[in-house]
């Protein structure tokens, strides 16, 4: 017979302790211990008779197969929003299970709806069955929302609950696509512990991903994120499902992004960017014309770095302010980028190029609320930083990129003609990156090129002041 036992769960990794404490051993976070009630099984419960002889669920032998047997190829859904489809990698695939993380308020909800609404259609019966379950909101909340978007049109089922048990129940094979905002909202009543706990998040999203598995409808989980940016739950939750997306940007700025960081059937290294309107969020085709359409190219600390984003280039600005300090610790402000690189970036200028930047404040920016983690803005950076130390604008019909060593070395990077053939279509004529490869790319798409070996050479170029 199943006893209850009771003990005692990190709210914030999933750490299990046999007492109470006000600090968690495993991930060093205050407060987040919490008791959970658990059933557990009697020595024996597993298998016929168990390890002890007794009784229990009689076990099933296992059909084994070859790796060379034949596939069945499932078609995917296009939810009619390009950016969403690409990241997911050209549609949902049936029976799939799809996580969506990120901040308040960033269009975690609006985005999904939207989608709902393009897999459902209008009622002219070619659409997908969707259901969007809330559990944070009513339903009028949630119709309120459909209008102000222009979907109350849209064939989509809603309703309000928080039971697992209510929503397996009230699901049937026709359903295509599920909604579920959000997974910390819900509860099975097996369980004791509050909605939210590592217990809950757990065994309801282990039931809702057993439902998709078994009736092929695809399940969409919302998951709130902690004030670290990262998902909230145990760390289990990421693996159970096969796509993990988060949905990136800053609340002042338009501009959202979305990234796949886990995808079993697709790409991870793909993003979507959208820009979010009084009408939701609408796709962006081309993003570096509309991140750089506010550019102002005659300002000295700023560059413009090319870059990737999965499969696609995107040109970002990058602006950089130096100025003096009146403390004795000067400050290092960074937006959008790498503190940690900033502080290696300043040192090889200082170290290698004999730039003095020591007692200096310096503010570092990405424009556009955008966030860069590619090492190949590293000569971009450094360009900023030259052109506001020195007042010296950089041209304005120039691209930066490439990677900077510790010896001051520029060092080539990856995909070059994508890099390059994006900035000649946004109308620049001239590149400065690293040397070795870029010659015959930038021939191709009609730019002046201008390679580099070591970053000196660079500072010569911005500043004037060749060694």
């Amino acid at each position: 017979m199943a006893k209850r036992s009771a003990h005692y769960v990190c709210q914030s990794c999933g750490a299990v302790t046999p007492k109470w404490g006000g600090r968690c051993e495993s991930c060093g976070e205050w407060n987040t211990i919490v008791e959970e009630t658990v059933a557990s099984v009697a020595p024996g419960g597993l298998g016929p008779g168990g390890p002890g002889g007794r009784g229990g669920k009689a076990s099933h032998k296992l059909e084994f197969h070859a790796l060379d047997g034949p596939a069945e190829r499932l078609p995917r859904r296009t939810t009619g929003i390009a950016e969403l489809d690409r990241v997911c990698g050209s549609g949902l695939v049936p029976g799939s299970a799809v996580l969506i993380g990120g901040d308040p308020g960033i269009g975690k909800s609006t985005l999904l709806l939207q989608a709902a609404a393009g897999l459902a259609g209008a009622g002219d019966g070619a659409g997908t069955a969707c259901i969007y379950i809330s559990g944070e909101e009513s339903v009028d909340q949630v119709r309120l929302r459909a209008y102000r978007l222009g979907l109350s049109h849209a064939k989509v089922q809603l309703a309000a609950a928080t039971s697992v048990r209510d929503i397996a129940a009230s699901l049937d094979d026709t359903a295509g696509v599920v909604i579920a905002d959000s997974i910390q909202t819900l509860y099975v009543d097996n369980l004791d512990s509050a909605p939210g706990t590592v217990a809950q998040v757990r065994a309801s999203a282990q039931e809702l991903i057993r439902l998709a598995k078994t009736r092929g409808f695809t399940l969409f989980l919302v998951g709130h994120v902690t004030k670290e940016g990262v998902l909230a739950g145990p760390r289990v939750l990421e693996h159970m499902v096969d796509t993990v997306l988060y949905f990136e940007g800053e609340r002042g700025h338009q501009f959202r992004i979305l990234r796949a960081v886990k995808n079993r059937f697709g790409p991870t290294d793909e993003i979507g960017v959208f820009e979010m309107t009084d009408a939701g969020l609408a796709e962006v085709a081309n993003p570096s014309a509309l991140v750089l359409a506010e550019r102002r190219g005659t300002a000295s600390g700023v560059s413009v770095f090319a870059g990737i984003e999965g499969t696609r280039p995107l040109l970002v600005e990058i602006q950089a302010l130096v100025s003096a300090s009146p403390l004795a610790t000067p400050r290092r402000a960074v937006v959008g980028w790498d503190s940690g690189r900033l502080a290696m970036v300043l040192a090889v200028l200082e170290a290698r190029c004999g730039l003095i930047l020591a007692g200096k404040d310096i503010y570092l920016n990405v424009a556009g609320g955008l966030k860069v983690r590619e090492p190949a803005a590293d000569l971009a950076v450094a360009g900023a930083l030259v052109s506001a130390a020195s007042d010296t604008p950089v041209p304005e019909d120039m691209v930066i990129f490439g990677e900077i060593g510790l010896s001051g070395e520029v060092r080539s990077v990856g995909q070059t003609d994508a890099r390059l053939k994006e900035a000649a279509k946004l109308g620049f004529a001239r590149a400065l990156i690293p040397a070795g490869r870029g010659r015959k790319a930038a021939e191709t798409a009609g730019l002046q090129v201008d390679e580099i070996g070591h970053l000196r050479d660079m500072v010569g170029r911005i500043a004037g002041t060749r060694d």
